[in-house]
């Protein structure tokens, strides 16, 4: 029991959980230019749907494979889930990995990069009203709706200023961008109800083993096949599996021990570190300006406001 409340204290520690979700934040923004070189590598199209699904499919799988192995040698025994924990694997599996990013991808190659941005930001804003409207989790108060309109200004100011925006909406493009928003919102509220019975960790490995193999064999039935043959590309895949196996394990915790809207507010800074790195690793010069520090001066003083209903 007394190790459980310092485990808790760890987690809730205000230090501990803004360095740990911008550690997250910045694995997840470090896959938008992941993807893009593995695009390169395994010469997908935007056109190519089976393609990209099976690409999710396998960095899903061994996200799986490598969030139940370092969980096994950090329990020190084979983690298996127990009887009760296989309706709560399915139903991750489910929102999180299969739903999530089956529309995500088909989504994305229907629409701009810029729409897609601003349609995730969303995210919290749902997570926000699930788990304090149907989920009864915490309570919505006018600050949490602040900071939250404020971290949505900044994504919005960093992806339309200079980069043009429309407003029309088709169902195949920013139709199922939304779907994969409210799937992603949801399984936010799940986990803060699974973890409460569930190990985390064995829930992060499995839902990603079972979502993955699903995905990958949905890209397989639409004629995908990853066909390159260089290391470098299963490097690719390894360090694509690991961000997800990291993040999303080490979220999980976070969701544990704090309220959703706390968490989910982090999550406006994943584009900002996607833009970032965009620039560094691939030299996307145009994505970088004024209307970047605009937008992370917004997106921090929304974190800060939501984060603020705690004291």
């Amino acid at each position: 029991m007394e190790q459980k409340t310092e485990r808790k204290l760890v987690w809730t520690n205000a230090a501990v959980v803004c360095l740990v979700a911008l550690l997250c934040c910045f694995l997840w923004g470090s896959a938008f230019p992941g993807i893009k070189i593995g695009y390169g590598i395994f010469d997908i199209s935007g056109e190519q749907t089976g393609l990209q699904i099976i690409f999710a499919g396998t960095r899903f799988f061994l996200a799986g494979i490598m969030a139940v192995v370092i969980g096994s040698f950090a329990h020190k025994r084979p983690l298996f889930p127990k009887k009760t924990s296989w309706l709560p694997i399915l139903h991750l599996s489910l929102l999180q990995t299969t739903l999530q990013y089956f529309f995500f991808y088909i989504g994305m190659g229907k629409t701009s990069g810029v729409k897609a941005s601003i349609i995730e930001a969303l995210n919290v804003f749902v997570a926000l009203f699930v788990a304090c409207l149907l989920f009864k989790q915490e309570k919505l108060t006018g600050k949490k709706i602040i900071g939250s309109v404020l971290g949505f200004l900044g994504i919005v100011i960093v992806n339309v200023v200079g980069n043009g925006f429309d407003l029309s909406f088709t169902l195949l493009g920013e139709g199922f961008i939304l779907i994969s928003t409210i799937s992603s919102a949801f399984s936010s509220a799940f986990i803060k109800r699974f973890s409460k019975t569930t190990d985390v960790v064995m829930l992060s490995g499995y839902q990603f083993f079972f979502g993955g193999v699903v995905m990958a064999t949905i890209g397989l039935i639409a004629g995908g096949r990853l066909n390159s043959v260089a290391p470098y590309s299963w490097v690719l895949l390894c360090y694509m599996g690991f961000i997800s196996a990291a993040a999303y394990t080490i979220w999980s915790i976070l969701l544990k021990y704090n309220n959703v809207s706390k968490i989910s507010a982090y999550k406006f800074m994943n584009p900002l570190f996607g833009v970032v790195l965009s620039f560094i690793i691939l030299q996307e010069k145009s994505q970088l300006g004024i209307q970047t520090v605009i937008a992370l001066i917004l997106v921090c003083a929304g974190i800060y406001v939501v984060n603020r209903e705690n004291k």
